[in-house]
């Protein structure tokens, strides 16, 4: 079977499965999965799934690693800070290098800190001097080349955590993608990808031991007997995306272009992203003001949908490019939170 039928038969499954029963919302674990990295990404509303290029399609569409990058050239580095809420913060980072003409291999890190917090207890319920972190973690390894002169194919094999004091969850996951170049529509794009695809999360750690006393009713049995609390296992949270790019105006210096995603969970109801770019480029510097309304179908459920941001890409003489991108997500009642994105192109 080829690969684009053997993901085509995996995604229909997925998609009939998600779509049976009640509303699964709120339970799958590793949520931070699906909140979508980068300034550009979230500028556009999330609708980044054929837009996306170098080292920061490692966390939107792996097949984009192997297209040529903004700054021109197959390699590129990525970092990524977004300032949350209370102390949250979310850093990602990534690394893309071209192994030979059409192939490429990347390695990508996606972690989510949750800031340092007093220990309470019963008795010492305003702290007991001592505090705690948490933390989510995603660490992967991507691949992808093109099959056809149009056509491109891309994985990624990764390892998600999340952890709390002493309490760690731990698993591996895959994430798909392909993305088509047509000639129609001012060089339209199609592209899909299925990710976190892969085992469930079960916490586990020292504080889920304790001691037991099997037969309270008797005297003289040992009264600490060592247990463990069984935690429940949560399914990571299956994601299938679907998108298009369309440059609606390419003229001179001067380019337009309209972005769509339709997004389907696991644990959420069929979704739509859509987003907007307008650009001004020339041979040495491209400078893009962005938009976008995430979560469409949703309604009133997400607190936030309307997005923002601008970016621009510096050319060198040396063939080495220099990006940074900026976005705002306005809540309406936890406030703004702000991306900044820094790439090389090399």
């Amino acid at each position: 079977m080829k690969p684009l039928s053997t993901l085509a038969v995996i995604l229909l499954l997925s998609i009939t499965s998600s779509l049976q029963g009640q509303s699964r919302v709120g339970t799958t674990a590793a949520p931070f999965l699906t909140m979508g990295v980068g300034a550009k990404g979230s500028a556009l509303g999330h609708a980044n799934t054929v837009n996306t290029s170098g080292a920061e399609a490692l966390f939107w569409n792996p097949a984009n690693i192997a297209l040529k990058n903004e700054g021109g050239t197959y390699n590129s580095g990525y970092l990524s800070y977004n300032q949350l809420f209370v102390d949250v913060n979310a850093y990602a980072s990534g690394l893309v290098f071209n192994i030979s003409e059409g192939k490429s291999f990347g390695i990508g890190l996606n972690f989510l800190d949750y800031g340092r917090m007093d220990i309470r207890t019963v008795e010492q319920q305003e702290g007991t001097g001592a505090t705690f972190g948490a933390h989510d973690l995603s660490i992967g390894v991507s691949y992808a080349q093109n099959l056809t002169e149009s056509f491109y194919f891309g994985g990624t094999a990764k390892l998600v955590q999340q952890k709390i004091y002493d309490m760690t969850a731990e698993t591996f996951a895959f994430d798909f993608g392909f993305t088509l170049l047509t000639e129609y529509l001012n060089g339209m794009k199609l592209g899909a990808s299925i990710n976190n695809f892969g085992g469930s999360m079960q916490m586990d750690g020292i504080n889920a031991e304790y001691l037991v006393d099997v037969d309270e009713t008797s005297e003289g049995n040992n009264e600490s007997v060592p247990g463990r609390i069984y935690m429940d296992e949560w399914d990571l949270p299956l994601s299938f995306k679907f998108g298009v790019n369309v440059p609606v105006v390419k003229k001179d210096n001067l380019e337009w272009t309209i972005l769509a995603d339709a997004h389907q969970t696991n644990d959420n109801d069929l979704n739509l992203d859509t987003g907007s770019q307008l650009s001004y480029v020339t041979n040495t510097i491209k400078f893009h003001a962005r938009a976008g309304y995430k979560d469409l179908f949703l309604g009133n459920q997400i607190d936030s949908h309307f997005t923002y941001g601008a970016g621009f890409t510096l050319k060198t003489a040396s063939n080495v490019a220099l990006g940074f991108d900026f976005a705002q997500v306005p809540f309406e009642y936890l406030g703004n939170t702000t991306l900044i994105d820094i790439k090389l192109y090399f």
